[in-house]
């Protein structure tokens, strides 16, 4: 290097290492949906829109004939029927319901996809709906036809609780 240039140079600071972060792969996440005492009757008689109430009731009615559980509310809005634990290979760990659903303001939200393959021919007779990731979007539930809804609902359960030997 010529004499210039090595005024020049400007030695740069060694980068800090940040702390890393602590994990805890044998500990419960913290989850916001959990089980609890709320009454499933009382949040129903609440719902506002008389469709989603009706719809809520014949819900609750055909889950029960399905699972044979008794419901209980996840979090301030979700009926969920059985529960199951579930660990994953990263060391998160939690409980969750196996089926359930919730009367939203926009639509009724089933929870019945979590064990169910995107092409499941039971889908393709259903009816209307929009798909989420583990759940199914309904308006209303003169949409879908609910003989098959029934048996989503019972493939769905048998199929989760097997999967995580509930």
């Amino acid at each position: 290097m010529t004499a210039a240039r090595k005024g020049s140079v400007k030695k740069r600071k060694a980068p800090t290492k940040k702390a890393a972060a602590k994990k805890n792969s044998t500990k419960k996440t913290d989850m916001v949906t959990t089980p609890n005492r709320a009454s499933v009757a009382k949040y129903i008689a609440a719902v506002e829109n008389d469709t989603r109430r009706k719809d809520a009731n014949t819900l609750l009615a055909l889950m029960k004939k399905v699972t044979g559980d008794k419901p209980v509310m996840w979090g301030p809005s979700i009926i969920g029927f059985g529960q199951y634990h579930y660990k994953y290979d990263s060391g998160r760990e939690g409980d969750f319901m196996l089926v359930g659903f919730s009367p939203r303001k926009a639509n009724t939200v089933l929870y019945v996809l979590g064990s169910l393959k995107d092409d499941d021919p039971l889908l393709g007779k259903l009816g209307k709906y929009k798909r989420g990731r583990a759940c199914l979007y309904v308006n209303k539930l003169e949409d879908v036809d609910l003989k098959v809804l029934e048996k989503v609902i019972k493939k769905s359960y048998d199929a989760t609780k097997r999967y995580w030997d509930a």
